[in-house]
């Protein structure tokens, strides 16, 4: 097995660590130390490329949304192990408590016609603890998120749910756990807030004892919350809200020359008031009608809001004017100060300095009580190909044109998924040039591509939701590794851990 870079990164910062020590405490020269193996370095990385611990079989949750299943795959041999494990026993229970509430009905069937597409949402995001011995799930048309024992639910019984935890509002969607995989983040969709779970049984400093599931604390979003990342230290948040993305109306601002998907010369020219149309306030309108899309650091804690910054108006900015402001999946480079960011209906993405100065120099626009920060600028915005130039924005699912960009751990490959253009891409992060994995390039479908994360052993893996499909890319090789039939509409993939005996059941 390769040792990946971030892993001879934590050997060798962990040697360089006991070097210095080493001369403090003698006042002589120290050699590193390099005997610490593997397994002890593997735990200063991130839970999506730690290999898993002794006694741990390390395997890629794949949660298939709208069956309200997951398939389990090695993470290293690539075989699926597990097909169609229940993920929603509570189905009928879940059901039933949901039509006794008007207001809940409501937002069910809406998540179903909006962001389901005509489907039941069972199984948006998944991390298992780091025993391999619960997995948390959030299920969006449930407004929950669960923790359920794995080796019950693989064994295909109903009383695999040991933890159920509401949200104040109607829906949840994406989550992320702690570097430490101590705690677990959760999106409450129609709350403004993300919610912070315990992903273990711990007692706290003050003498306080807290179980897996058990809530802890908030922090603001704006509307729709959806992504957060830790950085790689830890000690940082980032966390993206989209706004109202289920809304029609997609193109209200005319500062890129168009409005309403129509260029606005013509349609001014068409109707005589070319002046009047363009010193009309769409860009108020486009933000009462998306509302608040930011993107902010959250000090990990205090829960303290450190940025926070509306991506439009530093696009605008940078000379890209017109753009949405909505940041969708985003890729952190392994130095941690370059993102680079997806927003609505981008066939592409934007790369964020988030260390540079201000392009203008000043604090030009407040979000929340938030005024701009001082630091942060565009440094590019790279275009991948557009396979569908006349499609209307309001048939984009979501205004997604792509979801899903991973980095590779040497911050060389960005690996994307192009939703709305039915193919992957391996591109190089500093020129931008791009190798495209498709229908026409593999013999196989890449339909509607809706995530795409980093795995083990320099892979990226992509779902591919409307072939039912995972696609496993090697970011070393630039080759396509596997193509594996899951379940219906597969979307968020993660690498998480299982018990080898729970395997050698199967």
């Amino acid at each position: 097995m390769r040792t990946s870079s971030r892993l001879r990164r934590a050997l060798t910062t962990t040697a360089a660590g006991f070097a210095v020590a080493a001369l403090a405490a003698c006042g002589t020269a120290a050699v590193p130390d390099e005997s610490r193996t593997e397994e002890e370095g593997a735990k200063d990385l991130p839970i999506a490329i730690r290999p898993a611990a002794s006694g741990l079989r390390s395997v890629m949750w794949v949660g298939n949304n709208w069956e309200g299943t997951a398939s389990i795959v090695d993470a290293h041999s690539l075989k699926v192990l597990k097909r169609g494990v229940n993920l929603i026993p509570d189905k009928a229970e879940e059901t039933q408590r949901i039509l006794k509430s008007p207001v809940a009905t409501v937002f069910y069937l809406a998540i179903n016609a909006g962001p389901g597409q005509g489907h039941d949402q069972y199984v948006d995001d998944m991390f298992t603890t780091m025993d391999g011995k619960y997995l948390a799930v959030s299920r969006p048309s449930f407004a929950d998120v669960v923790w359920i024992d794995i080796a019950k639910a693989t064994a295909g019984r109903t009383d695999s749910i040991v933890r159920e935890q509401q949200m104040d509002g109607y829906r949840t969607d994406h989550m992320q756990v702690s570097n430490d995989g101590s705690r677990l983040l959760v999106s409450d969709s129609t709350a403004r807030q993300v919610i912070e779970y315990s992903m273990v049984d711990q007692t706290l400093p003050d003498g306080t004892r807290i179980k897996v599931g058990d809530r802890l604390r908030t922090f603001v979003s704006g509307e729709t919350p959806h992504e957060s990342n830790y950085t790689e230290d830890g000690s940082k948040i980032l966390h993206a809200s989209i706004g109202r993305v289920y809304t029609p109306l997609d193109d209200l601002d005319p500062a890129d020359g168009n409005l309403l998907g129509l260029p606005l010369g013509g349609l001014g020219a068409l109707l005589g008031l070319d002046k009047l149309l363009a010193a009309l306030p769409w860009s108020a309108l486009d933000g009462a009608v998306k509302a608040d899309r930011w993107l902010q650091y959250v000090d990990a804690k205090t829960f303290e809001i450190l940025d926070r910054w509306d991506m439009g108006k530093e696009l605008a900015e940078a000379g890209y004017p017109g753009m949405s402001s909505a940041v969708r999946p985003v890729a952190v480079h392994p130095g941690g100060r370059l993102l680079y960011l997806q927003v609505s209906f981008l066939h592409g993405y934007v790369v964020f300095d988030t260390e540079a100065a201000d392009l203008d120099g000043r604090s030009g626009y407040t979000l929340g009580g938030e005024s701009e920060p001082a630091k942060g600028a565009v440094v590019d915005v790279v275009q991948l190909e557009n396979r569908v130039p006349t499609m209307a924005r309001e048939a984009y699912v979501n205004d997604s044109a792509h979801h899903g960009i991973a980095i590779s751990a040497d911050g060389r490959t960005l690996c994307v998924a192009g939703t709305m253009d039915d193919y992957a891409a391996l591109v190089d992060a500093t020129t931008g040039k791009a190798t495209y994995f498709d229908a026409r390039s593999t013999g196989h479908g890449y339909g509607k591509p809706y995530w795409s994360t980093e795995g083990l052993d320099e892979t990226c893996w992509v779902s591919l939701s409307d072939d039912d499909a995972v696609a496993v890319l090697s970011t070393r090789t630039g080759k396509e590794l596997a193509y594996l039939p899951v379940g219906n509409h597969p979307q968020r993939v993660r690498h998480g851990y299982v018990p080898e005996p729970v395997v050698a059941g199967w």
